[in-house]
């Protein structure tokens, strides 16, 4: 008879060996979190075309439609903004759970109230209300994360943290097709059922207990705060942030995510657009029109064929989001096969290709090969924001991780929000959308050129 012979500590072990319950509870909670936090954000996404008609005047064109939905979005890229850096602070100053408790109970209750909007401004508002806590939630619970676990597994979980977010999208996708498009529920009751994600919350604050990290580095600041300088004195002071040894990480990772952000709403976002311009072509075809119809004969046409078109639509967004999965899953152990910074110049160069191919030849394809391609673009247009979640909480010392990656992925929404604008109204001039797409696709070049400048930290232990 064998013995079992002990493992060999100069072997290699996989990345989860050793993991303990309740660090895989922690990933649950934050993921479980993330994903309603990308629900409340896409479900305008997937209801936009029916909710913004129905509350403006009958008739307006459906390029003013746009103009609105746009401010709408830039609304919510705003008040993301301004939530990563509010309640990013106050997560490094009162604790990582205390913290993702108020933000899930902000952005559920503004996401249930825009379903009693009654014009566009009121859903204007409300998108930067839910944002708020977007924000928040996403700065709050990847810190926690980061500091949870081990530095071997941090890519991994990094990965699966951000990588549930597709998770999100898919049920903004059901809702989308299952009550947006149902003409006995609408629009409204996809927003209402935007509560739900409150109940997590009871959850959290019954299982979750604040990180050694935080709570160490809290306890050792207390106790010296007479004898440390003034900058390490308050955790969660925005100014911290651009202290001469830290200033420019917290420039590295700002750039990276005003690339990520509007290469996603520039970019990504239209990946659910292909498919449905083409069901929007079928539907004029089907009605006889000719390329020059007005915007009222093309609107009937849709109306007429509204359920297949919302399919199409949705068609697309699932296998975007389902490419967008699998990159972000990916991101984790190329990771840690390249570092932190070729992963991302890898995948900035893979979104570059991609968003030039699809914008550029997608007429060129079968609605089965375009189907095939919408999957390979969400994977390289996607994946890299993965590394968000990895590698700015590794950037920052603790007292500054939470709003530091906060203020990073989130305040760079106030970019993309003037973007987004700026976008609607060439739109409106006339400029299509595979035309915006080709040229925003260029960013993630710059992506990569500012990912080849940062520091690689790969393995480092957080402090």
């Amino acid at each position: 008879m064998t013995q079992r012979q002990p493992p060999d500590p100069t072997t290699p072990q996989p990345w989860y060996s050793g993991i303990t319950g309740y660090q895989w509870l922690v990933l649950a909670i934050a993921s479980l979190g993330w994903i309603f936090d990308v629900f409340e954000g896409q479900v305008f996404v997937a209801s936009m075309n029916e909710a913004m008609p129905s509350l403006l005047p009958p008739g307006t064109p459906p390029e003013s439609i746009q103009l609105y939905n746009n401010v709408a979005l830039g609304a919510f890229l705003a008040g993301g903004a301004l939530g990563g850096v509010l309640f990013g602070a106050l997560g490094d100053r009162i604790g990582r759970a205390r913290t993702m408790v108020l933000t899930i109970l902000m952005y559920s209750l503004f996401t249930c109230l825009t379903a009693f909007a009654q014009t566009w401004w009121q859903v204007a508002v409300l998108r930067f209300l839910v944002a708020l806590g977007v924000g928040g939630e996403w700065a709050v619970a990847s810190a926690m994360v980061a500091e949870v676990f081990p530095p071997r597994a941090r890519a991994w979980s990094g990965a699966i943290f951000h990588g549930s977010s597709v998770f999100g999208t898919y049920l903004a996708v059901a809702a989308g097709t299952w009550i947006v498009a149902n003409p006995a529920l609408g629009w409204r009751w996809g927003f209402a059922v935007g509560a739900l994600p409150a109940l997590l919350t009871i959850w959290i604050r019954w299982q979750l207990r604040e990180p050694e990290t935080w709570e160490r580095d809290r306890a050792q600041r207390t106790a010296a705060a007479g004898n440390l300088p003034a900058a390490t004195k308050q955790a969660g002071r925005l100014r911290d942030l651009f202290a001469p040894t830290i200033a420019s990480r917290t420039l590295l990772g700002f750039s990276l995510a005003v690339i990520g952000l509007a290469t996603f709403w520039g970019v990504h976002i239209y990946g659910k657009d292909f498919l449905l311009h083409r069901a929007r072509t079928r539907a004029e075809l089907l009605a006889g029109l000719a390329a020059e119809a007005p915007a009222s004969a093309r609107q009937a046409a849709w109306q007429t064929h509204q359920t297949s078109i919302k399919r199409a639509e949705m068609w697309g967004m699932f296998l975007t989001t389902t490419g967008g999965g699998l990159g972000l899953l990916a991101f984790g152990p190329v990771c840690e096969w390249l570092g932190r910074r070729m992963a991302f110049v890898v995948f900035h160069a893979g979104g570059l290709v991609m968003g030039l191919v699809l914008f550029q030849t997608h007429y060129r394809y079968s609605d089965a090969a375009l189907a095939g391609l919408l999957v390979l673009f969400g994977f390289w247009t996607l994946g890299m924001h993965a590394g968000y979640a990895i590698y700015f909480p590794e950037l920052f010392p603790t007292r500054l991780r939470s709003l530091g990656a906060g203020f990073c992925f989130n305040f760079a929404r106030f970019t993309t929000a003037v973007m987004l604008v700026v976008s609607g109204w060439l739109q409106q001039s006339g400029v299509s959308f595979e035309t915006s797409g080709t040229a925003l696709s260029f960013l993630f070049l710059a992506g990569a050129a500012i990912a080849w400048l940062g520091p690689e930290t790969k393995g480092t232990t957080l402090s």
